[in-house]
């Protein structure tokens, strides 16, 4: 019965002791209003500074061609809360361009359809939590003007 005991302990041990596996986030991008440009995705976890993740050292980051289709991943994705931010940079300028300072003129979406009103949404409206394994997601791209 012991050894019976300290089996289980050591399989729990070794379960506990077993590393985190990375997983990986697919995104169907939907909507986009032409094929000029890039689209500029960006995925965090920081709270503080979403949805400018381009300031988060650690965050997850790939620009890609415009397209009719179009399909992002992230890859090698620790488990964990994230959001993500997306950018239809139209004139590829490495920017999201506004109009009189504060509309934006380019395309933007974000996980959980995140709502967009007079300010980009909250890291709490657009989190959420990554598992092991494949993750997929449709984001809408959105646009003001």
């Amino acid at each position: 019965m012991k050894a019976g005991v300290l089996v289980l302990a050591g399989m729990a041990a070794s379960l506990a002791a077993a590393p985190v596996q990375a997983g990986e986030v697919v995104i169907t991008v939907t909507d986009l209003r032409s094929t000029k440009g890039v689209v500029r995705a960006c995925m965090t976890t920081r709270a503080d500074i979403f949805p400018k993740c381009i300031k988060d050292p650690n965050a997850h980051r790939v620009v890609v061609p415009a397209a009719q289709k179009l399909e992002i991943r992230f890859t090698g994705v620790k488990p964990g809360q994230y959001a993500i931010a997306l950018l239809h940079d139209e004139n590829n300028n490495g920017k999201a361009d506004r109009a009189m300072g504060m509309m934006p003129k380019e395309g933007y979406g974000f996980s959980r359809d995140a709502p967009v009103n007079m300010a980009p949404p909250k890291f709490k409206d657009a989190v959420f939590t990554l598992a092991e394994g494949i993750n997929r997601f449709t984001i809408k791209m959105r646009y003001f003007l």
